[in-house]
Parts: structure tokens; sequence; C-alpha cells
């Protein structure tokens, strides 16, 4: 299975959630992405998994999952389908 992303690191420091994706970091303000994760305590913020596929980050104890391409703000266009293309 190709990956979507290679997560290499997933910390908190403060209100700020710093990832570390395809070699690259990148820092959020847990307020402005989640409000579960800005009221969770510590521990639970340390609660997550990576998805195998690299897509997301899935916090068990939260029910919160993040997206790594919302959270890069990378979009994907959908195609349209022929029939409804042509109408």
């Amino acid at each position: 299975m190709n990956k979507a992303h290679e997560v290499q690191e997933v910390a908190f420091r403060g209100d700020a959630l710093i990832l570390v994706v395809d070699g690259q970091r990148h820092e959020f303000a847990i307020s402005g992405i989640s409000r579960k994760l800005a009221q969770a305590s510590p521990e639970q913020r340390t609660g997550f998994v990576v998805s195998p596929s690299g897509y997301g980050i899935h916090w068990i104890d939260l029910d919160e999952d993040l997206s790594i391409d919302g959270l890069l703000g990378i979009k994907h266009h959908c195609p349209v389908p022929a029939a409804r293309a042509r109408r």
C-alpha cells in the first residue's frame, strides 16, 4: 500500500500541535484546529495513532480525527462523471 504521507513526529508544546510530515515541520494552534484537542488533558493528547496509510491521526479516547491533507491545506479535486459533465 502506498502511503499518502510519512508522519515522522506528532507532538504538543503549549497550545501548539507540532507535526513533521514528509520531512517538513509544521506548527498549528490547537484551538484553531480542534475544540476536543484544545480541551484535552496532556495524557489524552498523547493517546493517538497515525493511520497506516498516512492519511490522518486518530485520538481514540477523544473520538477525534484529523486529516493530514486538511491540516496542510491540500485539496483534491474529484473528477466529474462523464454523464454529469455533458449536462
